[in-house]
């Protein structure tokens, strides 16, 4: 059974929000973090508060859009913590609009950032953990990128599919090389990020993944993540419900696509509690 006492833990974007909740967790749980964000003063502040609490962190600013300035995160990481055993990629961008209205640049900005920011810090960190035999790879995805509902945000929805796929398919190659991957899929969290939605286009409504799913706290869902690592799990979702919407997805998906656009056309939201 995995445990975090005594291991070493990276976690790109947990400057604020669930990132942050997340670092606090895996320090409260016996892992010593560096925490990285392109808000490099609220990686000091996450590093600051889990030091106040008996926990051993560092803070440190990173751009996932930049090689190079990954690869200087990394090794400022591994100059505090040594070997890093677990490696979260958590940074993200999230938006709204009509999908006619969203140009290809943002397109390339949400992947550049959701996507090939794991990418970039996997490329860098991966021939490390397969050369000594051991390591954790956790993605961020989202209950976004398990089925569809997005239809205000379909570039971020894209994004986290692309995660999921990736994160499943690298369990298949890296676990027979010792190094376990998760894929965290949060579904309605309670966070700031929406505050900072850029939105594209004029009466653009919000949709959720599910009215019968309950709006979970960060801390929970910090919680929900490190207790699906200790039992080994590779995709974590934080609401179990979830499953049986997936599961009604792949049984028909013209009838629950078809399904959900009936849905939006009388009036629905798919938000969590209408």
């Amino acid at each position: 059974m995995f445990t975090f006492a005594g291991k070493t833990a990276l976690v790109i974007g947990a400057g604020q929000n669930i990132g942050q909740k997340i670092a606090f967790e895996f320090a409260r749980r016996g892992a010593r973090i560096a925490v990285a964000d392109i808000n490099a003063d609220g990686a000091r502040e996450t590093a600051a508060q889990i030091v106040a609490s008996g926990g051993s962190a560092t803070g440190i600013a990173i751009d996932v859009t930049s090689e190079q300035s990954v690869a200087a995160a990394i090794a400022e990481a591994e100059a505090f913590l040594g070997e890093i055993d677990i490696h979260m990629n958590n940074a993200g961008l999230l938006h709204s609009g009509h999908v006619e209205d969203i140009p290809p640049a943002e397109w390339e900005r949400m992947f550049g950032v959701n996507l090939f920011g794991a990418v970039r810090a996997n490329a860098v960190i991966l021939p490390k953990m397969i050369a000594r035999g051991s390591g954790y790879i956790v993605n961020t995805a989202s209950f976004a990128g398990l089925y569809p509902y997005a239809v205000n945000r379909i570039p971020y929805a894209a994004s986290k599919a692309a995660l999921v796929s990736m994160s499943e398919n690298m369990a298949i190659h890296l676990e027979p090389l010792g190094i376990r991957v998760s894929c965290l899929c949060p579904g309605p969290t309670m966070t700031t990020s929406i505050g900072g939605m850029r939105t594209f286009g004029e009466n653009v409504a919000m949709r959720g993944p599910g009215s019968d799913l309950e709006v979970k706290s960060q801390e929970e869902v910090a919680g929900i993540l490190a207790d699906g690592m200790e039992a080994g799990r590779i995709l974590i979702p934080t609401h179990p419900k979830g499953f049986r919407t997936i599961a009604e997805h792949a049984s028909a998906p013209d009838d629950f696509v078809r399904g959900v656009a009936a849905d939006f056309a009388a009036g629905k939201s798919w938000l969590p509690g209408r």
